[in-house]
C-alpha cells in the first residue's frame, strides 16, 4: 500500500503515460473503442478500489493540488494555438454550419433530460452537462465542466464511458456516410462547400519545429503561471449560483489562452502535446478518488448518449434542408464538436483534401466554446429543477 504522496503522484504519472505509450506502439483493437484516457481512468479506479494507496490527508492534498493547478493550465494551453483569424476567414456559411451543430447538440441534451429526468439519477445533470462540454469541445472541456459543477469521481466514469463509446459509433456512422454525399447533395440541392472554399488553405494551427525539452518546460511553466493568474482573477470576481469561482477560473483560463493565440506564442509547437499530457494526469487524479459503485448506471447513460446523437442528426438534417448544407459540412461540423481535432480533419480529408484545414479550425473553435457551453447547459438543468 502506498502511503507517500510522491510515490502516489509517481504512480499517477505512470498510469497517465502507459496507455498513450501503448496506443502508439501496439495495434490493439481496444483502442478503437476505448481511447487511452478512458483506459487510464478505469485502471486508476481499479487501483483505488483495490486499496493500492491509503487516502490520507497527504494524498488528498496532493490530489487537490493536481486538480486545482493543472486544469486551468491545460485549458490555457489548449487554446494558445487557436487561429481565430483563420476561423473567421472560413466564411459565414461554414461557421453557420458549425453553429447549427453546436446548438443542435445542446438542444438534444436538453430534450433528453426533459424526457427522462424522472428516471435519471440525482446527479445526472452533472454527468450530462459534462458530456455536453466534451461533445462541443473535447475531453479537456468535459473535465473542466465536471470539476466546475462538482461531479463525484464515480459519476465521472459514466461521463467518460458514454463519451468514448457513443463517439466511436458516431465516427463509424459519419465515415460510412461519405460515399452517400453525391446522392445527398443532389437530393438536397446542396451548395457544395469544397467548390466554394477559398483556394488558399488556412494557416497551420501550430508550428512545425520538433518538440524538445526546452519547449516542454516553457509550455509547462507558462501554463502553470497563467493558470495561477486565472485563479487569482477568479477570486476577485463575485461568485454566484450561475458561476462559481472554479467556473470563472476555467472561463478565464480559456480567455487567456485565446488572447495568447494573437501573440507569437501561437507559432510555437508543443502546447497541444503538453496539454494532452496534463489532461491524462488530471484524469488519473480524478480516478484516484473513485470506485466502481456508480458504474451500474453506465448503460442508462449510454442510452441517453445515443438518443442525443439521434436527435442531433435529425436537427442537422433539418438545418441542411433549410440552409442547403452539403453532407460534408454537416459531417465535419458534427465531428468537430463531438470528436475534436483528432478526427474532424480526417473526415474532412475523406470528403475532399481541401477541407482538412476546415476540420482542424472548427475543432479548435469547439475547444473555445466547449466549457462555456457545458456550464450554460448545467445552469439550465438547475433551472429545470436539477
Amino acid at each position: 500500500m502506498i502511503q507517500n504522496a510522491w510515490a502516489y503522484v509517481g504512480l499517477l504519472l505512470i498510469c497517465a503515460g502507459l496507455f498513450p505509450f501503448l496506443e502508439k506502439r501496439m495495434a490493439w483493437r481496444i483502442f478503437s473503442v476505448l481511447p487511452p484516457i478512458v483506459l487510464t481512468y478505469l485502471a486508476v479506479t481499479a487501483l483505488s478500489a483495490s486499496g493500492f494507496w491509503q487516502a490520507g490527508p497527504e494524498m488528498t492534498a496532493a490530489r487537490k493540488q493536481i486538480l486545482e493547478w493543472l486544469l486551468p493550465a491545460l485549458m490555457f494551453l489548449l487554446l494558445v494555438n487557436c487561429d481565430l483569424k483563420a476561423i473567421l476567414a472560413l466564411g459565414p456559411r461554414i461557421l453557420l454550419g458549425f453553429l447549427c451543430a453546436t446548438l443542435s447538440i445542446l438542444l438534444a441534451f436538453l430534450t433528453v433530460y426533459a424526457l427522462l429526468r424522472a428516471w435519471l439519477p440525482m446527479d445526472s445533470w452533472q454527468v450530462l452537462s459534462s458530456v455536453s462540454g466534451g461533445w462541443i469541445g473535447g475531453t479537456a472541456n468535459m473535465v473542466a465542466v465536471s470539476q466546475a459543477v462538482g461531479i463525484r469521481p464515480e459519476s465521472m466514469a459514466n461521463a467518460l464511458i458514454t463519451d468514448a463509446i457513443c463517439y466511436a459509433v458516431w465516427v463509424l456512422i459519419l465515415f460510412a456516410s461519405v460515399p452517400l454525399q453525391s446522392r445527398f447533395n443532389q437530393w438536397n440541392r446542396s451548395v457544395v462547400m469544397a467548390d466554394r472554399l477559398d483556394a488558399h488553405h488556412p494557416g497551420q494551427v501550430a508550428g512545425s519545429e520538433p518538440l524538445d525539452s526546452g519547449l516542454i518546460l516553457l509550455w509547462l511553466g507558462l501554463g502553470l503561471v497563467v493558470g495561477n493568474l486565472a485563479k487569482s482573477l477568479a477570486a476577485l470576481v463575485p461568485a454566484s449560483e450561475v458561476l462559481s469561482t472554479s467556473s470563472w477560473t476555467m472561463l478565464l483560463a480559456t480567455a487567456l489562452g485565446l488572447a495568447a493565440s494573437f501573440t507569437p506564442l501561437r507559432r510555437l509547437a508543443g502546447s497541444m502535446a503538453v496539454s494532452n499530457a496534463l489532461l491524462a494526469v488530471v484524469v488519473a487524479a480524478l480516478a484516484s478518488g473513485a470506485d466502481f459503485s456508480g458504474m451500474s448506471q453506465a448503460p442508462f447513460y449510454l442510452f441517453c448518449g445515443f438518443l442525443v446523437l439521434a436527435i442531433h442528426a435529425l436537427m442537422m438534417l433539418a438545418a441542411a434542408r433549410l440552409f442547403k448544407f452539403d453532407l460534408a459540412l454537416c459531417g465535419i461540423a458534427s465531428l468537430a464538436n463531438i470528436g475534436g481535432v483528432a478526427s474532424a480533419p480526417l473526415l474532412a480529408a475523406t470528403y475532399a483534401p481541401v477541407l482538412a484545414p476546415v476540420g482542424v479550425l472548427l475543432a479548435m473553435l469547439g475547444y473555445f466554446l466547449g466549457t462555456g457551453g457545458g456550464l450554460l447547459l448545467a445552469r439550465i438543468f438547475q433551472m429545470m429543477g436539477a
